[in-house]
């Protein structure tokens, strides 16, 4: 029988934490899934120049504390945070907004980062500093069959080079040449999209080279008050067959119907920019992932607004012929649903994870399918808790994204939520590191008595394989 396990990480000596610690990303050395670091938007709690990140050695079953990641201020982490390890030899990657930039200057300023390892307690090299670019979204691989070099790719929505805003920076040679390692740009927006895209640009990487990107090009943009724009956008999917480290990086795909480089899997898709679900924001949820048995097999996930919804809809599509034709219909539609994350493993097998808003909660949930649904998949609750608590302190409240990743035959996963410690809310059971009192549902602070309030902590979960 396949296992689950669910962990709040937030460390046992961060008991009195009330801090909206959203948006979580995590990595798993391929090498020792035993060593995974996740992040979110964690405070030190010594309130010092170094953000830091969640590590465990165990498998995730208990978790630490470093500070090693630069840019921080005494109110803020970092800014958006995503990370790595490469497929050899455990160099660890980071792509992250500086939050000290954007405290002192008001500029988004990127920093793409690393370090040699897991067990390094130094802070984090820098490696490129770019001013405008919003959302990095890191993936790191390992190429060589001797020493192996690591490729490092960060999808990027880069303000600073409109219209053309998609991007993604590639390192060739990540782990050993000096600042700034090779890192160079590549737009794989290639039309003229109004004014900017949409935040993110996922990655999708295959073992033997082939990288996707998908981005959503904004064709309009129109202001609806308070903040919120309806936005019209097309859904797209470049590729490269070289590793992206060519002179015309993420060009092998050109569209069936306009032959412009980059496959538009759906077009004229809306969605409520900045409009609220459940003390969420909406707008810019996308998500990517290649077969790692077959490179052919690609699958997208998006959300748009569906008729006069005031939330959105999440979709997910299937393309067996490398990106160049999607399935004519969803393979999977989720409505009142954001942040999809896609993950596939050794054995062809789906993951899906998301989190939908429904009856006034919010649910986390895996899905896991080898026939694109055609018949039922494996569904796992993970979590489900009251959407209005706690009250959110900032936007994103839970996080433009999570993550979700396949290790051989084995899932990992990152969400934040609700951390009242109540067994109605992990279905699946769950395991907590800091005091909390589960027949009362109250959380507790170190000395055991003082009640501390719910607040948003990040949760990390395994899905092992039946043998």
């Amino acid at each position: 029988m396949p296992t689950l396990k669910v962990v709040d990480i937030t460390p046992a000596a961060l008991s009195g934490d009330r801090s909206q610690d959203a948006e979580p990303d995590l990595a798993v050395n391929p090498e020792d899934p035993r060593q995974i670091v996740a992040s979110a938007f964690t405070l030190d709690p010594m309130r010092g120049p170094l953000a830091p990140v969640y590590v465990s050695t165990n498998g995730g079953d208990t978790w630490v504390l470093r500070n090693v990641v630069p840019g921080a201020t005494s109110t803020q982490g970092t800014g958006d945070l995503s990370i790595s390890f490469a497929s050899k030899g455990g160099a660890l990657y980071a792509g992250i907004l500086n939050a000290k930039a954007r405290r002192l200057e008001g500029v988004l300023r990127m920093q793409i980062l690393r370090s040699p390892g897991v067990s390094s307690t130094a802070p984090m090299e820098v490696l490129v500093s770019r001013d405008a670019p919003d959302q990095p979204w890191l993936v790191a691989g390992s190429t060589g069959a001797g020493p192996a070099r690591d490729r490092v790719y960060v999808g990027n929505n880069d303000m600073g080079r409109r219209p053309r805003s998609a991007a993604v920076e590639v390192s060739d040679d990540a782990r050993t040449a000096p600042a700034p390692a090779g890192f160079t740009q590549n737009r794989v927006e290639q039309r003229t999209p109004f004014g900017q895209d949409g935040p993110p640009v996922r990655i999708a990487l295959h073992p033997d080279g082939t990288v996707y990107a998908a981005h959503e090009s904004w064709r309009n943009a129109v202001e609806a008050g308070g903040g919120i724009l309806n936005v019209t956008y097309d859904v797209v999917v470049s590729r490269d067959d070289g590793g992206g480290v060519g002179a015309n990086a993420f060009q092998d795909l050109k569209d069936a119907d306009d032959s412009a480089i980059g496959q538009r899997v759906v077009v004229d898709r809306t969605e409520r920019f900045n409009g609220e679900m459940g003390q969420e924001r909406l707008g810019g949820d996308l998500a990517i992932a290649v077969d790692p048995a077959d490179a052919a097999g690609v699958w997208v996930a998006w959300c748009d607004r569906v008729g006069g919804q005031l939330g959105c809809t999440l979709h997910v599509r299937h393309s067996t012929d490398r990106g160049q034709t999607w399935s004519d219909d969803d393979v999977r539609t989720v409505i009142n649903a954001k942040n999809p994350a896609l993950a596939v493993n050794t054995d062809s097998l789906l993951g899906l994870a998301y989190q939908q808003f429904k009856d006034g909660q919010w649910m986390t949930v895996l899905e896991l399918t080898a026939d694109d649904w055609q018949t039922p998949a494996e569904r796992h609750l993970l979590h489900q808790s009251s959407a209005a608590v706690p009250v959110a302190r900032f936007l994103p409240y839970l996080g433009d994204y999570i993550r979700l990743l396949a290790v051989g035959r084995d899932f990992y996963g990152v969400f934040s939520g609700n951390n009242t410690p109540d067994p109605a809310n992990f279905p699946e059971g769950v395991t907590y590191q800091r005091r909390a009192d589960f027949v009362s549902h109250q959380l507790l602070d170190l000395d055991n008595v003082t009640r501390v309030p719910p607040s948003i902590d990040p949760f990390f979960y395994h899905y092992t394989r039946a043998a």
